[in-house]
């Protein structure tokens, strides 16, 4: 069969819809291996991290990174993040300091990107034409199974069209990019939201994006730290972070974000008779008046409440929702990730 498509293993790649192949495949060596030479030869695969599901191509290769960009639809001005198997093939890919090295030894693998001044051996079109790389490395087995077997940088994006809902389950993957996408199956991610990305190619260390590892956290390891603002990051026309768009991992539905019952019921009669809305809160609530609604309550602390948020969003748009209403997170610094996403989801 064309494109290597005889390691089929599971019968999860045969359906009931007239479909004789499935891009899904389990993380066995065999396919893992089949992953890696894949990678090696320019071509792309999708793959589990502990965040998200990520669509990878070997770095060094200017041809291959491309294709991430097209199937996407990715806009070239967004920079991806390069991930490796440890921290010595992270030194080739950035140029390190003091700064880099405490935080790689405390949090990787983990969900910590870190951005460096990039190394000339990484193409101009995975930095987004910037001086800068983000690199980490990941904690899912995996991932880091494969980037072991392909021993090459690979540069990789989650795994969806731009802009839409990051993919937690691989199946997101195939809803969003197609039957064309090669995906290995690591189950469900544990994190759920998008790595947090350090730039410490300046002077001041500075939070591009809120992600898996806290500002507490890192705080804790190198002193204090800045944290990039929404206007900030609209204004940067170069921004060293992908995720910086006002708008971004948004589900096809309109998303309002409520503090009260009542706010969410105006939002809902606003749209108008016989529409489905989506309800997301932390605890069951009905909207007076709205026959036709999906609820999903989410959990009430953050680490949770992050692993299951895309997914929820998955399922309110699969399920058809015109509205998802989404219930506002707690004030604290440890909800501000999801805050972020929750933000950029309803702009």
């Amino acid at each position: 069969l064309s494109n290597n498509r005889f390691f089929i293993e599971s019968p999860q790649n045969f359906c009931n819809t007239g479909r004789a192949f499935m891009p899904i495949f389990p993380a066995s060596d065999e396919n893992l291996r089949h992953a890696a030479k894949r990678l090696q030869n320019g071509e792309l695969v999708a793959f589990p991290t502990e965040t998200v599901y990520g669509l990878g191509a070997h770095a060094r290769d200017e041809a291959a990174v491309a294709q991430i960009f097209a199937a996407k639809g990715r806009p070239a001005t967004n920079p991806l993040i390069v991930h490796v198997h440890n921290l010595e093939a992270a030194r080739e890919i950035g140029n390190w300091n003091e700064r880099a090295q405490r935080l790689a030894q405390r949090f990787w693998p983990g969900a910590l990107t870190l951005v460096l001044p990039k190394k000339p051996a990484i193409p101009s079109n995975v930095s987004a034409g910037l001086e800068t790389v983000g690199v980490r490395v990941p904690a899912h087995p995996v991932a880091l199974k494969l980037l072991e077997i392909a021993q090459i940088p690979v540069a990789a994006p989650s795994a969806n069209r731009s802009n839409h809902i990051s993919p937690t389950r691989a199946h997101h993957v195939e809803n969003s990019l197609g039957e064309e996408i090669w995906i290995l199956d690591g189950g469900p991610c544990e994190i759920g939201i998008e790595s947090t990305v350090l730039d410490l190619s300046g002077e001041t260390p500075t939070i591009l994006r809120l992600g898996g590892v806290s500002q507490t956290e890192i705080e804790a390891e190198i002193g204090p730290v800045r944290v990039q603002t929404h206007d900030e990051a609209a204004q940067n026309s170069g921004a060293k972070s992908p995720g910086m768009s006002r708008k971004h991992y948004a589900p096809r539905a309109k998303v309002h974000v409520f503090n009260t019952p009542i706010d969410a019921i105006f939002h809902a009669m606003a749209l108008g008779w016989g529409e489905k809305v989506g309800v997301l809160s932390l605890i069951e609530t009905e909207i007076a008046g709205v026959q036709d609604a999906v609820s999903v309550v989410m959990p009430n602390d953050a680490p949770s409440y992050a692993a299951r948020f895309y997914d929820a969003l998955h399922q309110l748009d699969d399920a058809g929702c015109a509205l998802i209403l989404i219930e506002d997170v707690p004030l604290s610094r440890e909800w501000n990730a999801v805050r972020d996403r929750i933000l950029r989801a309803a702009a």
